[in-house]
């Protein structure tokens, strides 16, 4: 007999994508499931006329990673619903303690888009020309490909961001491959960047199921959906950047994937005006611990100099 588990999803559309992709999965497994949307604070900054608070209702500093999540895990806390469905990327590098993720399904391209329709690659757009994301990685490591670029934020979700593309605010945007592809809006992406050229946010095209640490009854159904190879390169990269500090507002990199009976690590930082980079390829076999993988990129990213770059500061070129 199955369980009966409610999922909380933000209410945007691939936040509900996510979270029918997943129920969807849980029900074919014979559960009884039904989701809930929760608005969250980083839904209602969204709101070009919403005023971000510096804190939570609850007094809780408001930070970059918190502000999609925590509304989503009082309510797990208070038992309103008992499964979350994030992006991966949203969550913190180490859950509180009273929260456990329960497992990372299988993950899509982890690869970030670049989407335009007049122009099929980022070497084809003319110069000076204006880039729609809000992303420091992303910023960084595209200025190192063409420093003349310029950057506008985008506020909102896919569609809200894709709207304001084609109402002329940007030339172009540069998205994550796993949103467009989830919520069928590929038509103008017509260059999906390397993982050398735009490493990947840790986590990046990979989706956290999160639970109440002490609920083994919903634990045990969620965890049929893990993909171990997945769990791996995720908890390897998140690794990563724990290490350097943690936050999604680092321009940094992390992306591993197997190769053949190796594990391959590619993570990058990059100096906020893009003119300097630390880049590591680590090859690994496949008996490394998802952690030591990790803290052998962060180290090596760190005799890089990727502390010095992550600080502000200039590296000497020896």
């Amino acid at each position: 007999m199955g369980n009966s588990i409610r999922i909380g999803s933000r209410g945007s559309q691939l936040a509900l994508w996510q979270a029918h992709h997943i129920a969807d999965q849980l029900r074919a497994l014979g559960h009884s499931v039904e989701i809930e949307i929760i608005r969250t604070v980083g839904d209602r900054m969204q709101d070009p006329s919403f005023v971000a608070p510096k804190t939570f209702d609850d007094g809780t500093p408001l930070d970059a990673k918190g502000i999609f999540i925590k509304e989503i895990e009082d309510a797990l806390l208070a038992g309103r619903i008992d499964l979350a469905v994030h992006s991966l990327k949203d969550l913190p590098t180490v859950l509180e303690e009273l929260f456990t993720l329960a497992a990372i399904p299988p993950r899509a391209d982890a690869r970030d888009a670049f989407v335009c329709e007049e122009f099929w690659g980022l070497h084809m757009l003319p110069m000076h020309s204006r880039i729609g994301t809000t992303s420091p990685r992303r910023k960084a490591m595209l200025l190192a490909l063409r420093p003349d670029l310029h950057f506008v934020a985008l506020r909102g979700n896919i569609d809200t961001r894709l709207r304001k593309w084609q109402e002329g605010e940007v030339d172009a945007l540069v998205l994550a491959s796993a949103g467009l592809d989830r919520i069928g809006r590929t038509e103008n992406v017509h260059q999906r960047f390397s993982v050398d050229e735009l490493t990947p946010a840790p986590g990046q095209g990979a989706l956290g199921l999160e639970t109440r640490a002490g609920d083994q009854q919903t634990i045990a159904a969620v965890r049929q959906l893990n993909c171990a190879e997945t769990e791996f390169a995720a908890t390897a990269e998140r690794v990563v950047l724990q290490a350097l500090g943690g936050g999604c507002q680092l321009p940094l990199g992390a992306y591993v994937h197997r190769v053949d009976e190796q594990w391959h690590l590619h993570a990058q930082v990059a100096s906020a005006d893009g003119e300097q980079i630390a880049h590591v390829l680590l090859k690994a076999p496949l008996t490394i611990s998802a952690r030591e993988l990790g803290e052998q990129g962060a180290e090596a990213l760190k005799a890089r100099g990727a502390l010095a770059l992550l600080a502000g500061e200039t590296l000497e070129i020896a």
